[in-house]
């Protein structure tokens, strides 16, 4: 028992280890490795000035990621809560802080991703099924299936999500292997070399590889013990990175540098030197698969998250019960699959694309990111007596590196989102207006104590 923890009621249900480590590094693995990574090599390729700088921006993107995923991963294991970032910050800076937190997970970050996967699971899917439908039909379905699995049950949603991960790491192995095969590529004309931008380039890699921090929402439904955590971070990290890694060598080898800068569909070009015909509907399959596994994730474990609100502010109540039945909770899970339904409604009148995604939830995901980078030197100084069963290597350099990375995408996405960041951030500043009914409701003195739940 914690000390300070407060009781639950008897019998109230609550998150209980129920993940084995293959199912967190699963989950990590299908929540990073979404469409980004078949859309991303030409835009890096087109900010590197060569191909060593090209792999050396997906390796220090790994290396940055690492060094975010062992501060979450001390956080995650100090204090295991499925409300993962929220509880983090509501102990470092407030609940003020939590709560425009959850209000975000709940209108733009989590709910916004699984919008567009939806948008890019109808586009690639529309190749596949001879049918004509209204634009959103198959996204919509696509939402619906997804939430509608995740209500089935946290055993039904982890056992979908590994298969559909395996299916994904197999799809990447084959575009890996099929570039060593086909190369080297013939040299290509010679063309003025972009001027460099390599802060450019660690702008897309660095979203290509965001997802990670999800796996501190189930850290409390882990088995194992509070390592745990730590160990899924470390493992799928370090899988993702050598996937990416490799996938950016095969596309460099079988096309050339620059053929993969003004490619449109570099995997999709790949896969035609090696299966000819076959080649469109293996990289479409391979797509697929990529966005069902990350919408999944991103619904399995952005509900806990809004769980953790629902519990502390009365008026979303309802979003903080738990189903024994399902093993999740039922309410989020519905509440965050209706908001990305009305996104897809809304953007199958007026699509703007990928780059309108991104503009939308970067400047809102990279400040709370920042943030709860931050709150690990907040809560050391502030806890310093609380066990720590996993402490952040070379502390403080790593979280600064974490830091430094943090504040320059949010400088970035503001930079180069306009209009789309500003949109974004009014909606998290709609967030005020609930914040202020619910703390006139309940005054921050009334609410009740912050709490993890109890791991074996």
């Amino acid at each position: 028992m914690s000390p300070g923890r407060a009781e639950p009621p008897a019998g109230t249900p609550c998150p209980r280890p129920a993940l084995r480590l293959g199912d967190a590094v699963a989950l990590i693995l299908g929540i990073v490795i979404g469409a980004g990574i078949f859309r991303a090599p030409p835009s890096v390729a087109a900010s590197t000035s060569g191909g060593a700088v090209l792999l050396a921006a997906w390796l220090v993107g790994g290396l940055v990621s690492f060094a975010g995923a062992m501060c979450y991963a001390e956080l995650a294991s100090t204090y295991p809560t499925s409300g993962g970032d929220y509880h983090f910050l509501a102990r470092a800076f407030g609940r003020g802080t939590a709560f425009l937190f959850g209000w975000a997970r709940l209108t733009v970050i989590p709910t916004g991703s699984v919008a567009f996967l939806a948008f890019a699971f109808e586009d690639y899917a529309a190749g596949l099924l001879p049918l004509h439908l209204p634009t959103g039909t198959l996204a919509a379905a696509m939402v619906v299936g997804v939430t509608a699995l995740n209500v089935a049950g946290l055993q039904v949603a982890r056992s979908v999500q590994n298969v559909l991960t395996v299916a994904l790491v197999a799809g990447l192995v084959l575009v890996i292997v099929t570039g060593f095969a086909v190369g080297p590529a013939p040299p290509g004309a010679h063309a003025a070399a972009p001027r460099p931008a390599f802060g450019l380039a660690m702008v897309f890699v660095l979203l290509t590889y965001g997802g990670w921090n999800e796996a501190a929402y189930v850290s409390a439904e882990l088995r194992g013990g509070r390592r745990t955590i730590a160990v899924a971070l470390a493992a799928g990290l370090a899988a993702v990175t050598a996937l990416y890694v490799l996938t950016n060598a095969a596309l460099l080898r079988g096309l050339g540098l620059e053929r993969l800068r003004g490619s449109t569909a570099a995997a999709s070009e790949l896969l035609a030197l090696g299966l000819g015909g076959l080649a469109s509907r293996a990289f479409a399959a391979i797509v697929l698969t990529a966005v069902l596994t990350s919408a999944n994730a991103t619904l399995l474990m952005g509900s806990r998250q809004v769980w953790a609100f629902g519990r502390d502010f009365a008026p979303f109540a309802t979003l903080g019960r738990w189903s024994r039945r399902a093993g999740s909770p039922v309410n989020a899970i519905l509440a965050q699959g209706a908001v990305a339904l009305a996104l897809v409604a809304a953007g199958a009148r007026a699509r703007s694309g990928f780059e309108a995604a991104v503009a939308y939830t970067a400047p809102v995901f990279w400040l709370f990111f920042l943030l709860t980078g931050a709150s690990i030197f907040v809560l050391r100084r502030r806890d310093p007596t609380r066990p720590r069963p996993f402490r952040v290597p070379l502390y403080p350099l790593t979280p600064v590196v974490f830091l430094l990375a943090c504040a320059f995408l949010l400088w970035s996405s503001v930079a180069y989102a306009g209009l789309g960041a500003l949109a974004g951030l009014a909606v998290l500043g709609l967030g005020l207006v609930p914040m202020w009914l619910s703390f006139r409701r309940a005054p921050l003195r009334r609410l009740p104590p912050l709490e993890e739940e109890v791991l074996p």
